[in-house]
């Protein structure tokens, strides 16, 4: 993998295919595109910008990944810039901690979200700590974008939710984008990060399109945001889990139910402040995960806001999650993943309080 960083030095020194003169793309204000072609054109801006960003990992190039985010992207920076890696997950990630320390923002595609643990210890003993260890002097400006959750009916290791581990982990930013909106500004954002970001990208909402506003003023990276507001009850989630709360809500309208749908968005550090305005106002919470919720970022949530928003509660805060078990064979995955009628479940049990 030594050959990775010095074709990539050669070709930032010479400006052959590093992208470095290229101008941005030039494109309408407002655009409808699936959330992974936002953030394939989150990274083309993001290559545009700025020299030092290279992608790596399995099949990205002239594949363009699995499902095709980076597609384009290597006819049009090189070879140098996108890299198609050998099947070593932990080779990827320790190439992508020695490009950083030599100058370089590398932002490396796992190729799907149970593939991460050959290259777990490399992450949490390595990329994470690095900055600590050396006390500051050393930044790691790296980017992990995993494909993760279910809805795709694939097999096992394809089709999981890891995302607290790495949560739970100190000295790394965790995210996820529910639309592509966030997806296209989220992903420069991360890449502009000069600590370690674990950019979790809902692969059920690969293909669902939404608006993207190239000019608009956009929340921070780690910021919560309320996007239907209610005023009975709470629904709280990210990544796909945000589409499913927001048909509950559609569903409990017509029941007469008033509901207000936060997405999380970062999932470490998380924003509490709108969760908690939120919470004050409708007295109950009910947070949906597709992960397990044992030891979850669901489970911390709760906790928090039990302890935050206590005497404005006026029921207990309810989880909805896959469930504690490892993810089941496809013609299973239904019953496994809440859905609508699960988190509506919830909703009546909050209300009958």
């Amino acid at each position: 993998m030594t050959d990775v960083t010095t074709t990539t030095a050669a070709a930032q020194a010479d400006g052959a295919g590093s992208g470095a003169d290229a101008a941005a793309p030039t494109r309408a204000s407002l655009e409808t595109m699936p959330l992974g072609k936002a953030i394939n054109a989150g990274l083309r801006r993001a290559m545009a910008d700025d020299p030092r960003v290279l992608l790596m990992g399995e099949d990205i190039g002239t594949l363009g990944g699995v499902f095709r985010v980076t597609e384009g992207l290597q006819a049009e920076f090189g070879e140098g810039r996108v890299v198609d890696t050998p099947l070593a997950e932990s080779g990827i990630i320790g190439t992508a901690i020695g490009l950083a320390m030599g100058g370089f923002r590398p932002v490396v595609e796992i190729q799907f979200d149970g593939f991460i643990y050959p290259g777990f210890d490399q992450i949490v003993s390595q990329l994470a700590k690095m900055t600590n260890r050396h006390e500051g002097s050393v930044t790691m400006p790296v980017v992990i974008r995993v494909p993760y959750g279910g809805h795709i009916g694939a097999v096992e290791h394809h089709q999981e939710s890891p995302e607290a581990y790495f949560a739970h982990t100190g000295g790394l930013r965790v995210v996820s984008p529910s639309t592509p909106h966030d997806a296209y500004w989220m992903i420069q954002e991360a890449i502009a990060s000069n600590d370690p970001v674990m950019f979790f990208e809902p692969k059920s909402r690969y293909w669902p399109k939404g608006e993207v506003d190239f000019s608009a003023p956009h929340a921070p990276l780690h910021a919560s945001r309320v996007v239907r507001t209610g005023t009975e009850v709470t629904l709280l989630g990210h990544g796909a889990m945000v589409s499913v709360l927001l048909q509950a809500a559609e569903i409990a309208a017509a029941e007469g139910i008033s509901a207000e749908v936060v997405d999380l968005r970062s999932l470490s550090p998380i924003d509490y402040a709108p969760i908690l305005e939120s919470v004050r106002k409708t007295g109950r919470l009910v947070v949906a995960q597709e992960a397990p919720g044992f030891v979850s970022v669901g489970s911390e949530i709760a906790a928090t806001v039990a302890e935050k928003a206590f005497y404005s509660l006026e029921a207990p805060v309810l989880r909805v999650s896959g469930f504690d078990t490892p993810f089941p064979p496809a013609k299973l995955e239904t019953l496994y993943l809440p859905d609508a009628d699960r988190v509506l479940e919830a909703v009546d049990r909050a209300l009958a309080y």
